[in-house]
């Protein structure tokens, strides 16, 4: 054990005279973290502007408008009889949708014809886009519904108690649909292990590009060097995600459905397949550019492919092969099961052995390229 201790105090003497790698060990990860924090606290965006156009000046309009009134979702930015106002204040990025209420819009709805009201919005922002399309739906059909049922047929038609049919929906694990709780679990490892990436791959460089391989090794023996340097940004960046998960659970109140001790595991495994890797393909290349590169689009497009923010489902064949090599996809389904839904043991173990089998190939591919790397300085 001497060995390895003595190369996790070389390295740690390292990041203390070198400023910048210090910087991105520990500035760079608290300025994500402040943030990714900052940015979701709010949850998902509230009183997003919209417009009504309003042609018909109706007692079902003002149900409409009461009713957008009321979702916190949607704010009434302005209430026009021209379309054309409207749509000028649409491309402006002034206003997110409309509600479109033409002339006859109640005679019809009452004549049991369609009343013609239209929807539209902006989907170019596919998050807001989403958010305004479905308030601006439910607030629609249920004023359409309060003024069918209590503005005209309630005076209309005598008193009849009928029984109507309830439909009970049920959204699962995030009904809220919160992006605190959403994105930023899988946001923070994903910007983290590529700072680790980068932290580990320059500093691999650095013994190559500076010529002090053969002090390294020495110090430390051949498994311990490659193990007590990878392991310092390990733990640093492990600290980091578990501090971040501090303040989610205990400061921001969002429970952890599973295990924490499983998703803690899934973490460790996670950044020591991907710190491991990049130590492999600085040794193989034996070029910081070259390995920068490579590590910024396997790393870097680890949260795209992960099926977290894009579906994986009929995707094409390149797209689900990328999926299943990278350590993201695995890790991601491991903690969807245990923080969000609470799923057993027995189905969060796959993506656990997954995770092991990445770290015992990445390190292996490490230690063979460290190896042929020191063979070739013995000749």
């Amino acid at each position: 054990m001497l060995p390895f201790w003595s190369g996790v105090l070389r390295e740690l003497r390292y990041l203390i005279h070198e400023k910048w790698d210090l910087a991105l060990v520990l500035v760079a990860p608290l300025c994500v973290l402040v943030l990714l924090g900052s940015m979701f606290s709010q949850g998902k965006p509230s009183h997003l502007p919209i417009a009504i156009i309003d042609q018909d000046q109706s007692r079902l309009s003002h149900a409409i408008y009461e009713r957008v009134s009321l979702n916190h979702s949607l704010e009434i930015y302005t209430v026009s009889e021209q379309s054309v106002e409207v749509e000028k204040l649409l491309n402006q990025n002034k206003i997110w949708g409309y509600i479109h209420i033409p002339n006859g819009a109640e005679q019809h709805l009452v004549a049991a014809q369609d009343a013609e009201i239209s929807i539209a919005f902006n989907q170019s922002y596919f998050s807001i886009g989403n958010t305004i399309s479905s308030a601006m739906l439910v607030s629609t059909l249920s004023a359409l519904a309060e003024f069918s049922g209590q503005q005209y047929l309630g005076t209309a038609l005598p008193y009849v108690d009928a029984p109507t049919p309830h439909v009970k929906i049920s959204p699962l694990y995030n009904p809220q649909l919160n992006y605190e709780f959403y994105l930023e679990p899988y946001m923070v490892p994903a910007i983290l292990h590529l700072l680790l990436c980068c932290c580990i791959a320059f500093a691999v460089g650095q013994e190559i590009k500076r010529h002090t391989l053969k002090s390294w090794l020495q110090s430390s023996g051949l498994w311990s060097a490659l193990l007590s340097k990878n392991l310092v940004y390990i733990c640093i960046f492990c600290l980091w995600t578990w501090l971040w998960m501090f303040w989610l659970i205990e400061v921001r109140g969002w429970f952890i459905a599973g295990s924490l001790w499983l998703i803690l595991l899934g973490q460790i495994l996670f950044y020591s397949a991907y710190a491991f890797l990049s130590s492999a393909v600085v040794l193989a290349t034996q070029d910081l550019s070259k390995s920068f590169g490579f590590l910024a689009v396997y790393g870097g497009s680890s949260l795209s492919f992960a099926g977290v923010t894009l579906p994986l489902n009929n995707a094409p064949l390149f797209t689900q092969f990328w999926a299943n090599i990278i350590p993201f996809t695995p890790y991601a389904k491991l903690q969807t099961e245990q923080w969000v839904i609470g799923s057993p043991l027995s189905i969060s173990i796959q993506p656990i052995i997954i995770l092991l089998i990445y770290v015992a190939f990445s390190l292996a591919l490490a230690y063979l390229f460290l190896k042929k790397i020191t063979k070739g300085m013995q000749q």
